[in-house]
């Protein structure tokens, strides 16, 4: 077997200062990072060992407010894992130079090659890691990053007022920024959300080439006619409520002391500052709950106000002027948008919701919330969510705007929960439970919740235990909340070992109903066929969900009759194999994302092994002018022989696999054949450029040393000739492609002339062809070796990802040693793969009819979902539940009932599911009812009274994991319509469009008595009284 010589990376940095910058992705600033410098081969990378503890010690930093953390592609990351053995399961590999991980790649993070933009909607741990610092610029030391990749950088900000939470800031802000005189050119430009508006003031007046002594002023832009100042310049991005898309505008003074602005307010209209109290027309002692805003002579004013002497500061030292809407008003209330502050959707779809819950609506527009406000609760808010949420509610039902901005709203949610203080997509789920919690304590009757003693129910009647379970609910959590949301579960877990029977009742506020979940799945593949001429095939096939890579090979098998065990499946991204898998690997672990090859290969034995082969292109870096070399295309796996495989060999099989996509040559013969022999057998094919190449011509015309002018001093250095291009390509020793590529003469019509005066080229050379630029005649190439002669790429030695070199193949005709762990590329010189590689055939593939199949639409019931949610399971392996009889932990069966359901019931379809491997959306439409949902089967409770649910709002999620569009449909208590609600825009809908696969959380309330929908004044709500102890549906 060749040797294998470990090589030292070339591309190691010799500090890491140069990433502090940042680049387009890094920062505010536009600066330019100079190219990593090479470091000596003579620096050591540690032992596999070492790496691993030392690395595994900096990953243990802390997050500290100000700190710079750094983005790495997970691919790349797992790769280094495995080559180091970091993790105790994953030790089958470490220090092996195929897994060598190469160049830190953080390629597959941004939008393309030439746009160092971030990938939207990426997911911590699944697409990339977070890295300290000095865990990054030793991994730089160690490995380097690949050339032409800025690092990216990002800071650590704080998130919340009371409760401190740091994270660091993957996605920056990104604003746009105008002059007030010139708004047509806008420049967008990134900022960290701890950035201050002086640090924007800045960044705009050098945009801008405005003096720095220059007197300004920033305006926020809603509308065409819609503005806001900004004047508290030490206020940070995420302070101020700027939100991603969000216009700024920087206006001059006047020369006189003036501002231009001042002239267009009779064309504008302006919201009041936020000026922190340096207006006298704002103090600490009041907020102003109005808005006055300026359209030509008119004026329009929300109407109500709220003496507050804490305003300032739970707004962050902001006068409270939440924005309104300034076009036409609303024919009625209630139908009132709302703006989307950048990705906030999922906020305004379940702000919507609760607002057509008219029991807890009347209850804020009433003031009723008022002498209910509980400031001294620990588990509460001090009574500022309440508060914050009945003025978005007053100004959505009371001031007639089509829409508002939920700005204030916002800032105060955030404050109080940090995930949702940014401005990231959010579960609009989860921002519901965290509000009806919020408002539950803010609002919470009970001045000082007594302690209660747990009490299992021990054999007594269910109802019994049930009263007494909601009596002790009662006597710590007293709310509207309670009134209206809350409902009882009962729960029974019974020991599998003893028999044990532990009933328990507990509160909900909503219902989690799962979904049958799917046992199949499709998945998109393409198949490479062995058979070089044949194109790849797109194929649809059905696998179950929970299979393994053997089932995807079998349901491949039965539509394409390639046996199993001619297959390798392999993931393929960025040009390398980023896995190749083994038949029992499980399916869970392939993504919808992830891009599925399948190759046609023979099966390994003692005869073959399947050998990776990556395709590189040559090309010269712009520091020191060495050689280094970039994948492209898409890899391959060819069946080679275990013995007598030499680099002619395996060129032959190489060359023939790729025959499809290498143009056909004009005048190009065989690899030994003489020019002449060369000529008459290009002139009797009559074959086109765009043609395949054949295996009777595997190589490049070669002329021996002793023909033609190859064998004069001027081509004796090994200069390759190409139709008039004349590419400095050295040999080395073995005449492979070792060097600097040198300056090329393009003087194509002389040596054309010279070419077709030897001999050298085919004497029918077509004038079209002539005409249609530099077709190729022939490639002539001269070595001192002989044994390559002039191929048309050459081989190395490299890792698994095909970025770093182990060494190259020998060519002295020696027979090469694979075994099932090397990986081979070919590198091309980028002229040749210009002249004689077809990119586009390269990579076409054709339709298999399975890709035509429409997908199948799965339907379930609502009541299907009920009745899966109280089906009896076994708890797993890892939740297990304690059995005060046996004393340990056992794998109890449990299972749910509905005791008592509330007023309005909230029903959440867990349509997104999570592991460790798996994050899935579940697009399956459930058939829910508009009117008439009978819950009273499903309760347990023999007392209990009928409950009929009419649907009243919706909250839709439209798209997958990671990413989408919330809205909402609610039923206006004023007409009894219903009303689509698309952020700031609200449309009429009808019954037939409420029920889609984008229904995810569902509002039901329950008919009164006489079988209506009760839409009534929710001010008898409080009182529980008037249904008597006996019947626990105690609204």
């Amino acid at each position: 077997m060749f040797p294998l010589q470990p090589c030292n990376p070339q591309f190691l940095l010799s500090d890491c200062t140069m990433a502090e910058g940042g680049g387009s992705e890094s920062g505010s600033g536009s600066g330019t990072e100079p190219d990593p410098e090479p470091v000596p081969d003579q620096i050591p990378t540690p032992l596999t060992d070492t790496q691993k503890q030392r690395i595994r010690l900096l990953l243990k930093a802390p997050l500290r407010r100000g700190d710079e953390w750094f983005l790495v592609d997970c691919r790349w990351f797992k790769q280094w894992k495995k080559y180091v053995g970091f993790d105790s399961w994953d030790m089958y590999n470490v220090g092996e130079l195929s897994v060598y991980p190469g160049p830190i790649d953080n390629s597959g993070l941004f939008l393309g090659p030439e746009n160092p933009t971030l990938r939207d909607n990426l997911i911590d741990e699944l697409d990339y890691v977070l890295m300290p610092s000095e865990a990054w610029c030793t991994l730089v030391e160690w490995y380097g990053c690949l050339e032409g990749q800025h690092p990216i950088v990002r800071k650590v900000v704080e998130y919340g007022m009371f409760v401190k939470h740091c994270k660091v800031e993957v996605y920056l802000l990104e604003l746009n920024l105008c002059e007030n005189d010139n708004m047509e050119n806008v420049v967008t430009r990134h900022f960290s959300k701890a950035d201050t508006i002086d640090t924007i003031e800045k960044e705009m007046k050098s945009l801008f080439d405005i003096p720095t002594e220059m007197e300004t002023r920033l305006w926020n832009k809603y509308m065409s006619n819609t503005y806001e100042q900004l004047n508290k310049m030490d206020s940070t991005v995420q302070d101020a409520g700027l939100f991603q898309g969000q216009v700024l505008v920087i206006e001059r003074q006047n020369a006189d002391g003036t501002w231009p602005r001042q002239d267009k307010h009779s064309k504008s209209s302006t919201i009041p500052s936020r000026s922190f109290c340096s207006s006298p027309k704002f103090s600490n002692s009041s907020a102003t709950i109005s808005s006055t805003v300026t359209n030509g002579n008119s004026s329009m004013n929300s109407g109500y106000t709220l003496n507050n002497s804490t305003s300032d500061s739970r707004l962050g030292g902001y006068s409270y002027s939440p924005s309104y809407n300034y076009q036409e008003p609303q024919s009625q209330p209630g139908l009132c948008g709302l703006s989307n502050l950048g990705n906030t959707c999922f906020m305004n779809s379940a702000l919507q919701c609760l607002s057509n819950a008219s029991p807890l609506t009347e209850y804020f527009l009433n003031d009723q919330y008022v002498a209910e406000i509980n400031r001294e609760n620990p588990l509460g808010m001090r009574g500022e969510i309440a508060e914050t949420y009945a003025d978005l509610v007053k100004q959505m039902w009371l001031s007639r705007s089509s829409f508002i901005a939920p700005r204030s709203f916002k800032t105060q949610v955030g404050r109080f929960a940090p995930q949702f203080s940014g401005y990231q997509q959010q579960d609009s789920q989860e921002l519901l439970a965290f509000l009806l919690d919020g408002l539950h304590e803010d609002l919470n009757r009970v001045k000082k919740k007594p302690y209660l003693a747990l009490r299992d129910a021990e054999g007594r009647p269910d109802e019994i235990v049930a009263k007494e379970a909601w009596a002790n609910h009662r006597l710590r959590n007293n709310s509207i909340i309670v009134d209206i949301f809350h409902g009882l579960f009962k729960s029974t877990l019974v020991c599998p070992e003893c028999a044990k029977v532990s009933v328990t009742f507990d509160p909900f506020c909503y219902l989690t109903l799962p979904l049958p979940m799917k046992k199949d799945r499709t998945m998109d593949l393409l198949l490479v066929r062995a058979d070089p001429q044949t194109r790849a095939m797109q194929y649809k096939v059905v696998v179950p969900k929970l299979g393994t890579v053997g089932d995807l090979c079998g349901a491949l098998s039965a539509v394409s009759g390639i046996p199993t065990a001619n297959m390798v499946v392999a993931d393929v991204y960025s040009h390398r194999f980023h896995k190749i898998y083994r038949l029992e690997d499980g399916l869970i672990n392939i993504l919808e994302k992830d891009d599925i090859f399948v190759y046609e290969v023979e099966e390994e034995n003692a005869e073959n092994i399947n050998l990776p082969v990556y395709f590189r292109e040559r090309h010269t870096k712009h520091t020191g002018g060495s050689m280094g070399t970039m994948l492209f295309g898409q890899p391959l796996i060819i069946t080679v022989p275990r013995q007598n495989l030499t680099v002619d060999l395996l060129y032959e099989k190489v060359l023939e696999r790729i025959g499809r996509y290498v143009k056909q040559l004009q005048g190009l013969a065989s690899v030994g054949k003489t020019p002449s022999s060369s000529s008459s057998s290009s002139g009797s094919s009559g074959s086109s450029s765009g043609q395949a190449m054949t295996k009777a011509d595997p190589g490049l015309c070669c002329s021996p040393p002793s023909e033609g002018p190859c064998s004069s001093s001027g081509c004796s250095n090994g200069t390759v000739q190409i139709h008039g291009q004349r590419s400095g390509i050295r040999s080395g020793p073995n005449g492979m492609y070792e060097g600097e590529v040198e300056a090329m003469d393009h003087q194509v019509n002389s040596e054309l002339e010279d070419s077709q005066s030897d001999g050298s080229v085919g004497e029918d050379v077509d004038s079209q062809d002539l005409e249609n630029g530099p077709t190729v005649s022939t490639l002539k190439f001269s070595t001192k070796s002989g044994s390559t002669r002039g191929k048309l790429f050459t081989f190395n030695m490299v890792n698994s990802y095909g970025t770093a070199n182990i060494g190259p193949l020998p060519c002295d005709g020696n027979v090469l040693k694979l075994n099932t762990h090397s990986t081979v590329a070919m590198d091309w010189d980028w002229e040749v793969k210009k002249l004689c590689f077809d990119d586009q055939e390269a990579e076409a593939f054709e339709r298999h009819d399975s890709m035509q199949q429409q997908k199948k639409k799965s339907t379930v019931a609502l009541r299907e979902c009920i009745k899966l949610f109280t089906t009896m399971e076994t708890l797993g392996e890892h939740d297990p539940w304690y059995c005060p009889t046996c004393k340990k932990h056992q794998q109890a069966t449990k299972k749910f009932d509905l005791w008592t359901l509330p007023h309005i019931l909230v029903v959440h379809l867990k349509r997104f599911s999570y592991n460790r491997c798996w994050r899935d959306k579940l697009d399956t439409v459930v058939d829910f009812p508009i009117r008439n949902l009978n819950m009273s089967e499903f309760v347990c409770d023999p007392r209990a009274g009928p409950y009929v649910y009419d649907l009243i709002a919706v909250s839709n999620h439209y798209g997958g994991m990671g990413g989408g569009h919330y809205t909402a449909y609610g039923k206006n208590k004023s007409d009894e319509k219903w009303h689509y609600f698309d952020d700031s825009s609200v449309f009429p809908a009808t019954e037939d469009q409420i029920v889609t696969k984008a229904a995810y959380v569902l509002f039901y309330q329950r008919r009164d008595g006489d079988g209506r929908s009760s839409r009534s004044s929710s001010s008898s709500l409080g009182d529980t009284s008037e249904t008597g102890d006996d019947n626990m549906d105690t609204n």
